[in-house]
């Protein structure tokens, strides 16, 4: 009998869904709390960790849609990602020549741009400039995604970038720290499978769902700086 074929893996989830992940995600960065603090989630998942981090932290929530890059010759092989505008990472050409790689990554930026119109349709992109900006997502596997949303993000003049997520492959976080000027992950995990494993529900997160986070955090966070006392 070959035991590595019947060996069966048993993964414990970590958190219950994406709002008990938030949550634990934002006590972790209650130092962060600040006037020139802006929270971005990654579209879709990443935004439904990111709102509790930025109803905790009483700051502005924003979202930028992600999207991989994917190979001409098999196209759910990942071999990057991009963001609209400025966020490209590439992870390798994997025998692409330079116009063949420059038009897969152009397809891909074009489906970002669209997403994120569609998801900004309602509520307006919010300023980086001269921020300091909490990129969160719901877990980092290759990393891929996170990268290229931290070089937008650096593109757009945020002052300070920090990288959230509650669980990530260990070997990937060495690839963000290169790009950002803090991270923060509550469990880096090795053998990491997936970050869905490390969730009792992780469910597929829609368009709307993404909107509707959107507008209860932006209208929450108005009313929290109605209330905050000025100076005399």
């Amino acid at each position: 009998m070959n035991v590595s074929e019947n060996l069966v893996i048993s993964v414990v989830p970590l958190f219950a869904d994406r709002i008990d992940a938030g949550r634990a995600l934002a006590v972790e960065l209650e130092r962060e709390r600040s006037p020139e603090l802006v929270v971005v989630g990654l579209a879709r998942g990443g935004v439904a960790v990111a709102a509790e981090v930025a109803r905790t932290l009483q700051a502005p929530l924003d979202t930028v849609a992600v999207r991989k890059v994917g190979h001409p010759w098999q196209p759910e092989y990942g071999i990057g990602a991009v963001t609209p505008g400025n966020g490209v990472y590439v992870r390798a050409h994997d025998g692409l020549t330079d116009e063949e790689l420059a038009a897969a990554v152009e397809n891909a930026r074009q489906k970002a741009a669209s997403l994120d119109e569609k998801l900004h349709a309602e509520h307006a992109r919010l300023e980086l400039a001269g921020k300091t900006v909490l990129v969160v997502d719901d877990g980092l596997a290759t990393g891929g995604t996170m990268i290229a949303a931290l070089r937008w993000a650096r593109a757009a003049g945020a002052a300070r970038l920090v990288a959230a997520v509650p669980v990530a492959a260990t070997e990937t976080l060495g690839l963000v720290h290169a790009e950002a000027d803090e991270v923060v992950c509550l469990h880096a995990l090795s053998p990491f499978f997936a970050v869905g494993v490390w969730y009792g529900s992780f469910g597929q997160i829609d368009d709307s769902e993404v909107v509707r986070l959107l507008g209860e955090s932006r209208q929450a966070w108005s009313k929290a700086s109605e209330n905050v006392p000025t100076a005399r």
